[in-house]
């Protein structure tokens, strides 16, 4: 019989490590006990990162949505000679890059596809491109798939690649491409994706290299509770490690346009209740990490301003162009006005604050 929940959240509020056990507890809890869960999460976020709301002013260049790959969870790769599909020039970047530097944003990020014709080289252009049009401007880009990918198709170690990245002007990696780290569901939602030991891999050797990182998790189609711990497990002991991890971003599952959705291999998404527990278990269960995000775009402004009283300090960015989501169904995703971002946090007593991508003030 497992501990009882006062003492699972006594014990997390004032700092002690809870178990893998533990969070299935606090993930399997319905009723009102989830409300003893999110304010024992608010009290560690208080603790653990104060009373500000952070957010970045960011603005995404999707490269290309041509993709080799055939996820079941994307709405947004597209096949070579599909509707819709583009591969954006150096002309396009350049400018793209320029428009951002001009929208005052400290990071650009860049997400996009798996091009058939990309390499290690590729991937460099881009970001000395980016680098040179938007000078100053923290270039927040690639993730350990398309790391992998690049050194497959150029002969090369992924910390060849990592490297050549971060000389090309790489600053911070996106944690994504992580879905579930439980190979048996990464077999049914992402086959063609790298195995959950090869992403541990090289998020180890970016953090040493000195490239920080994000942490995902895409959670809400097919996969378990036990999953979803497990899957926190291993983010917190790599981030024991490596220390690498600049935030933890749950990432809800937007259904509507995916192909493992309309044949019946996931299910509608997260439920609210789903949604406010995976921030707050994990601001209990990760205590190694300072920073939980709360995706705006993937929960809607007001989901995201109950996950900032569940154990979430930060909205993540103001976007400005956003496909990801947009591509599997989800509305509204393109900017979010700081503006809007203050009252959210005004009406919960808290203070907007604008930062950079590794939380220092900007």
């Amino acid at each position: 019989m497992g501990r009882d929940l006062s003492t699972i959240l006594s014990d997390a509020v004032s700092g002690d490590r809870i178990s893998e056990k533990d969070a299935m507890r606090l993930f399997t809890t319905h009723e009102r006990d989830v409300w003893k869960i999110v304010a024992a999460a608010d009290e560690k976020r208080e603790k653990v990162a104060g009373n500000a709301v952070t957010y970045v002013r960011n603005q995404n260049i999707n490269v290309t949505n041509i993709c080799v790959n055939a996820c079941g969870f994307c709405g947004f790769s597209k096949k070579p000679g599909d509707e819709g599909c583009y591969i954006h020039d150096e002309a396009v970047i350049r400018e793209k890059a320029a428009l951002a530097k001009s929208r005052k944003v400290t990071e650009i990020c860049t997400v996009s596809g798996l091009h058939p014709s990309f390499t290690a080289q590729s991937y460099c252009d881009v970001y000395r491109w980016i680098t040179d049009a938007a000078p100053g401007v923290h270039l927040h880009a690639s993730n350990p798939m398309e790391v992998a990918y690049a050194a497959q198709k150029s002969h090369m170690t992924t910390k060849e690649v990592l490297s050549q990245m971060k000389a090309a002007g790489l600053a911070s990696m996106c944690g994504t491409a992580a879905e579930i780290l439980v190979d048996p569901v990464r077999r049914q939602i992402c086959p063609q994706k790298i195995p959950t030991a090869e992403w541990v891999r090289i998020i180890r050797e970016a953090h040493h290299l000195g490239i920080p990182t994000t942490a995902t998790i895409m959670y809400g189609h097919c996969e378990s509770d036990a999953d979803r711990v497990q899957h926190l497990a291993i983010l917190r002991e790599l981030q024991d490690e490596t220390r690498g991890f600049t935030e933890f971003v749950p990432l809800s599952f937007i259904h509507m346009n995916t192909p493992i959705f309309r044949n019946g291999t996931a299910r509608a998404g997260a439920t609210g209740r789903e949604d406010i527990l995976m921030v707050a278990v994990a601001r209990l269960f990760l205590d190694n990490f300072r920073n939980i995000q709360v995706s705006w775009v993937k929960e809607g402004i007001k989901m995201a301003q109950l996950s900032l009283l569940g154990g979430a300090n930060d909205l993540g960015g103001t976007m400005f162009e956003e496909s990801i989501s947009k591509g599997a169904g989800a509305s509204n995703t393109d900017y979010l006005d700081p503006a809007e971002m203050q009252r959210v946090a005004e009406d919960l007593g808290r203070t907007l604050c604008r930062r950079t991508t590794l939380y220092r003030k900007a």
